[in-house]
């Protein structure tokens, strides 16, 4: 039987990309090591030899599981790009792995999306009428229809006039004889970075990918961006005016710790949600323990904000992959305790702050409340480093539906009673914003608020999805 790990909010998708490079394909699966984070369904690799033509290897599972030292040495080339998936749109098969590959007369392109195209149906019903052949469910797809049904003279142009029609979150990395093209929407909400290693220019999601390659930061791409990534570096064009909305969730949860996401420090932003979160919602208690891992930096805030020492007082086990078997004979709470564990010896006879990212539907967090009162802690005050969840994302990340969402339909009291905490308290959304350093104006907080920086069909928001899940 398999059972989720993660009862609400799953990560969403990682590219990395990397041009005129001696090893191109492994400096890509290690790239996409870094990023495993970002998407656990999935991985691909495509490469670009020296006539032109792209390898691409993809598979269901792991990077590491994925790419073995027989499938890389079939990915000949110096430039590559990779990604990492979790299904947002189209279902979780391998036909939706990307990068998606595709014979155009430009010549043959690759392409790697993170994000979520909002009027990807209409589009994609209006190409089918036109005699357009899909092969996937993705809505990325319809990305690569319009880039070879272009007459403009360039592919920098191509993607731009393609572009032009779609609307939604993406960051794209997209491989063709005249280089890597990476591009980033106007309004900017998924992250992609620049950065050099021994002279050539590489692309990911986040900057840990170029840390564990030893490449060097060097800029993000802008929203409404086209960076062209060649043997001579890179260069640049707008294709859009910028409507910076960047995603404060990344934040919040979805980035890696040691990331610089939209130019800030993601460990540094969630330290200051939990500092503000003490102020905002003090307790009288003795220690503060954080849900691990989510939960670790805006402890650590919170710790130092109120003066009370920060323990580990749970364990979290990172050897269980995202499904795994239960025992014949049922046991309370197993599928939490397969993955956390308190520490008796730190909780017991304690008054806990329990300090985590979110809430979503509410059952993992009344489980581990649970778990630390069986463990003897004598009250457990549960801390919240962001806004009740009230919304589902529709840019590239794949949350439970509105009625699933528990702070959708209860109050946070009501919530405080569900999960049995002795008081609950959430960060405002103003003190996101203040500790986030953007205005409301300028960041996407649709999951929190329900305003869309991206106008949102009434069908897109029923059906929760850009394209039918097959």
């Amino acid at each position: 039987m398999g059972v989720e790990l993660r009862s609400g909010f799953r990560d969403e998708c990682g590219v990395f990309g990397v041009f005129d490079a001696e090893d191109a394909a492994r400096l890509t699966y290690l790239g996409l090591y870094a990023l495993q984070h970002r998407g656990q369904e999935s991985a691909g690799i495509a490469t670009l030899d020296s006539a032109g033509h792209i390898s691409v290897e993809r598979e269901m599972g792991y990077v590491a599981d994925v790419f073995t030292e027989e499938r890389l040495s079939r990915l000949p080339g110096r430039a590559a790009i990779g990604h990492v998936r979790y299904a947002t749109a189209g279902a979780s098969l391998l036909i939706n792995a990307q990068p998606i590959v595709f014979a155009t007369g430009r010549g043959p392109l690759a392409l790697a999306h993170n994000g979520n195209l909002v009027n990807a149906r209409e589009i994609r019903a209006s190409l089918e009428a036109s005699g357009a052949l899909f092969t996937t469910s993705s809505d990325s797809e319809v990305i690569l229809h319009l880039i070879a049904r272009s007459r403009a003279t360039t592919l920098g142009a191509a993607i731009a006039e393609a572009l032009s029609e779609v609307r939604g979150a993406y960051s794209l990395l997209i491989l063709g004889r005249d280089g890597i093209f990476a591009v980033r929407d106007p309004n900017g909400i998924r992250p992609l970075s620049l950065g050099m290693h021994e002279g050539y220019p590489v692309a990911a999601s986040e900057t840990c990918a170029f840390d564990l390659i030893g490449a060097k930061f060097e800029r993000d791409v802008e929203p409404g961006e086209i960076v062209r990534l060649s043997s001579d570096g890179f260069s640049s064009h707008r294709f859009a005016f910028p409507r910076a909305t960047p995603c404060v969730f990344e934040h919040i949860y979805f980035a890696r710790p040691d990331s610089l996401v939209f130019g800030k420090s993601v460990a540094a932003v969630r330290e200051a949600f939990g500092a503000r979160l003490a102020r905002e919602h003090p307790a009288d208690a003795d220690v503060v323990v954080p849900v691990p891992d989510s939960g670790m930096y805006a402890a650590l805030g919170y710790a130092r904000e109120s003066g009370l020492p920060f323990a580990l007082g749970m364990v979290r086990n990172h050897y269980v992959g995202r499904t795994f078997i239960e025992p014949k004979q049922a046991i309370r709470s197993f599928g939490v305790k397969v993955k956390l564990n308190p520490v008796r010896q730190v909780v017991e006879g304690k008054r806990v702050v329990l300090v985590d990212d979110s809430i979503v539907r509410g059952t993992t967090s009344r489980k581990i409340v649970r778990m630390l009162r069986e463990a003897g802690a004598k009250q457990v005050h549960v801390r919240i480093s962001s806004p009740p969840t009230m919304n589902s994302c529709h840019y590239g990340i794949d949350t439970p539906t509105r009625r699933e969402l528990i702070a959708s339909n209860h109050s946070v009291e009501d919530i405080r009673k569900y999960i049995d905490a002795d008081s609950l308290g959430y960060l405002s959304p103003e003190g996101m914003l203040e500790a986030f350093g953007r205005p409301q104006q300028a960041t996407c907080t649709a999951c929190f608020t329900g305003v869309y920086p991206v106008a949102i069909e009434e069908e897109e928001r029923e059906k929760e999805s850009a394209l039918e899940v097959l």
